[in-house]
């Protein structure tokens, strides 16, 4: 059993269930997911879209699909006892599917972890009591892991996996330079998001010639809602391009994006970028109480310091993102800087075949089993 509540999860999810599959093809996958999952041959029994939220405040608004999703996991695990159940971030949903699991005797993977070192660390115990073993993506969480006593491997980065490799800047003088705008993977996360962008694409195109903004359409967004935002900005000849993050980033000098994911493929494809983070304002005011770290960008915590500007909540303005992004694109020796730098996060990613490394930790859980 499978469960992974939001896009890149469900990506990350069905590479592991291809790489089981190919190690043993008589294995029976169900669980909660997306397209992915379902495409790698996951019996869905509810679709993640109707579950993903970001913020403390903002679940409120999708309470009942999780009451529900909540209750179809725990009688799913009950009626199937699967031999081993397979958990992909999404924590606060994951942690109560996983005592249920406990309760049941069924062994825990738990593959790219809570960020317990970022905010609410003293969620490590519960992991260390209810997972039996921990699969994480990022160098710096094995150590954290180890250190609290969590059963943990480092397996490298899933982005790794897919191909991504620095993109090639347009040299010619009178190419135009493509700014590409992230918004999110959630329709909550776009709707804060993309109007201040969108704000800030019409300060810069404004200010600079031969200059094209392309918005990114995840696949868990519905284009129309896309399409409203950006027509009640009066920006309709704004480029969407859809099929996942790695399609604009090849297009792309840089990228104004959503913290996230997003910003290590950003990193690997070696795209400048500024990155930017809104959430309802007590959301945001809890938040600050419990995070831990100096940064919230993944790539500048992988970094160690900033090497890409952060711009977040109330610095999330259009004229400090436009400023940020003409201040980077108007200089050939900072974009030049930044490229190398994100280039060299790539190499701190532990490579390729991380799907491949968590497949045979989860074969070796169902031997046990």
């Amino acid at each position: 059993m499978i469960i992974a509540g939001e896009a890149s999860g469900d990506i990350h999810g069905a590479k592991l269930v291809s790489a089981m599959k190919e190690r043993n093809k008589d294995l029976i996958f169900h669980g909660i997911g997306g397209k992915a999952l379902k495409d790698a041959g996951v019996e869905i029994i509810q679709d993640a879209s109707t579950l993903a939220v970001v913020g403390i405040t903002e679940v409120f608004s999708k309470i009942f699909s999780l009451i529900k999703g909540m209750a179809g996991a725990k009688k799913l695990l009950k009626d199937l006892k699967p031999g081993l159940l397979i958990l992909i971030d999404f924590p606060d949903f994951n942690l109560k599917i996983a005592a249920n699991a406990k309760k049941l005797g069924i062994p825990v993977l738990y593959y790219i972890s809570p960020q317990v070192w970022a905010w609410r660390q003293g969620r490590v115990k519960k992991i260390k009591k209810l997972v039996n073993h921990l699969a994480v993506i990022l160098p710096f969480e094995k150590e954290f892991f180890k250190k609290h006593g969590v059963p943990v491997s480092y397996v490298g980065h899933p982005l790794l996996d897919g191909g991504l490799s620095p993109v090639k800047l347009n040299e010619k003088e009178d190419a135009a330079v493509v700014v590409g705008l992230l918004p999110g993977s959630r329709d909550g996360e776009v709707l804060r998001h993309l109007p201040v962008m969108l704000e800030a694409a019409s300060l810069i195109v404004k200010k600079m010639n031969r200059i094209k903004i392309a918005v990114s359409l995840a696949p868990t967004v519905e284009r129309e809602y896309v399409e409203k935002i950006i027509g009640q900005h009066g920006a309709y000849d704004y480029e969407i391009v859809s099929g996942g993050a790695d399609k604009i980033l090849k297009m792309c000098s840089l990228v104004v994006a959503a913290s996230g994911t997003v910003t290590l493929e950003a990193a690997i494809a070696g795209v400048p970028m500024v990155i930017i983070y809104k959430v309802s304002p007590v959301s945001y005011r809890l938040g600050r109480a419990m995070i831990k770290v100096p940064n919230i960008c993944l790539v500048n915590l992988i970094a160690g310091r900033e090497i890409v500007p952060e711009l977040i909540q109330n610095e999330a303005t259009p004229g400090k993102i436009a400023d940020e992004v003409l201040s980077i694109i108007g200089d050939s020796e900072k974009i030049e800087s930044m490229r190398n730098e994100l280039i060299g996060i790539r190499n701190l990613l532990g490579g390729p075949g991380a799907s491949g490394r968590v497949a045979d930790i989860a074969i070796s859980m169902l031997a046990a089993s």
